[in-house]
């Protein structure tokens, strides 16, 4: 991916946030930029063009900067301090000195990384939320490919609030591009979030098309609204909701699961609904330079914790495949190796997974399961239970089957997009878990992240999350 083009002023026109991200469709040719002043560029001028409104929609995707060696917050960030908050991970490495804060769950109001990742996502929101208007009013494309454009669009915003709400809590919700109004927004309610995300992604299921806009699957489908969805109607115990939409994507033939785990996070992979190419000059994705261990130095910079390693069953090749090992000077450290390649030179491509068939298979698994349909949840959980080289799962009662499940979720899902960290609050089981993992250390304030103070003194509508 080619070097992006930064404005350093905020204006209530396209900024670098909108207007100059002008990459071509597949991210990789640099669009040719107006001869205006880079911080003066009207929007209907980047929207009156077929093919600047397609570079800066690009530009949406570039944001998760997935070919980098510094993990953005939708890209390696959310798995990174999630994991350490939860029962996952811990940090080896004296150079992020942020590292104990999340994991002895004790984030300050003034940490940097909270602080970035709230910056980008209101940033990277105002860009999508500018190319949605610039798109609605434009004519220089057809109503198909508007629609197509917004439904992709609509997914990105949906996952972007999915992870905030679940993260902070209530948030403000940012759905237009007026700078002054948006900067003095007080937080929604989690109600309020929600009906946007949901609202979002129906709008996105009856734009887009079934087959993906090009050979990757890296711009979402309708399968990926549905995928999504299927997430958020879990997390808001609409059962029925939930199992519908995963149903679809399962029942939808576009995918099956990667017989081998080694082979699910590669580039092509047909478990990947949703899969972001990592193809940058040094690293293939942020999260397999930041997980394995370089030539020069055998610790890793992040471990697993042993909670985690214990919970895999004996033959289960989700520990063989996963997880690797390092003898770093006489001490074993084991950490995360769903992502294998540190560098761009290695020889298999792997591609940034955002949403993958293995994680539908145990939202319909769970939803089944609430709906008292305990034969197939079992079955379904086993569908992946296989793939992992277990036998089948023996639970029969409700309670057993949905812990048999969130058992399932720990060694599927690990290190993936904080889905631990989310799972423990969701299911109310947080305080109990943690309280156990890091006794004389957990409180239950420290479920939701602090609200950036920097945020707190620009907005003064912004009230702090209790406990901070």
């Amino acid at each position: 991916m080619k070097k992006l083009i930064h404005l350093h002023k905020r204006t209530p026109i396209i900024t670098a946030m909108a207007s100059l991200l002008l990459l071509s469709v597949s991210c990789r040719k640099l669009i040719s930029i107006p001869p205006n002043p880079p911080n003066q560029i009207p929007q209907s001028q980047v929207f009156s063009d077929s093919s600047d409104i397609q570079a800066a929609v690009a530009g949406v995707y570039a944001n998760f900067k997935v070919s980098t060696a510094s993990p953005s917050w939708v890209s390696g960030n959310i798995t990174i301090s999630a994991g350490m908050s939860a029962d996952e991970l811990r940090s080896t490495s004296a150079y992020d000195q942020l590292a104990p804060q999340f994991y002895q769950d004790a984030v300050h109001i003034d940490n940097s990384t909270i602080g970035s990742m709230w910056k980008q996502a209101y940033s990277d929101i105002y860009q999508m939320n500018v190319c949605l208007e610039g798109i609605e009013s434009t004519t220089a494309i057809s109503d198909s490919l508007k629609g197509l454009l917004t439904g992709q669009l609509k997914v990105i915003r949906a996952l972007y609030y999915f992870n905030m709400v679940n993260l902070w809590g209530g948030v403000p919700v940012v759905t237009s591009s007026n700078y002054a109004a948006n900067a003095i927004l007080p937080q929604a309610t989690v109600d309020s979030v929600y009906y946007l995300i949901q609202t979002d992604l129906a709008a996105a299921r009856s734009l887009l098309p079934a087959t993906y806009a090009y050979s990757d699957r890296a711009r979402p489908n309708l399968y990926t609204a549905q995928a999504l969805s299927a997430k958020v109607f879990l997390y808001r115990q609409l059962w029925d909701s939930a199992a519908l939409m995963a149903g679809q994507v399962i029942n939808s033939g576009f995918y099956n699961l990667e017989p081998d785990p080694n082979n699910v996070f590669l580039d092509g992979s047909n478990e990947a609904i949703w899969q972001l190419p990592g193809n940058g000059a040094s690293y293939q994705t942020a999260e397999g330079y930041t997980f394995n261990i370089a030539v020069w130095n055998p610790t890793p910079g992040y471990v697993l914790n042993n909670s985690l390693l214990s919970v895999f069953e004996t033959g289960d090749l989700r520990r063989a495949d996963w997880v690797d090992s390092s003898n770093a000077y006489g001490t074993l450290y084991y950490y995360p190796y769903k992502y294998k390649n540190k560098n761009a030179s290695a020889a298999t491509q792997e591609d940034y997974m955002i949403l993958r068939l293995g994680e539908q298979y145990l939202i319909l698994a769970e939803a089944q399961a609430h709906l008292q349909q305990l034969g197939n949840a079992v079955t379904n959980l086993n569908v992946v239970r296989t793939r992992a080289g277990l036998t089948g799962s023996t639970a029969a009662t409700q309670t057993d089957v949905l812990n048999a499940i969130m058992h399932e979720r720990q060694t599927e899902l690990f290190c993936e997009w904080g889905n631990r960290w989310l799972d423990l609050k969701r299911t109310g089981t947080i305080d109990a878990v943690m309280g156990a993992e890091k006794p004389g250390i957990w409180q239950s304030y420290a479920a939701l992240y602090p609200i950036p103070q920097t945020e707190i003194q620009n907005n003064p509508f912004l009230v702090q999350n209790p406990g901070y």
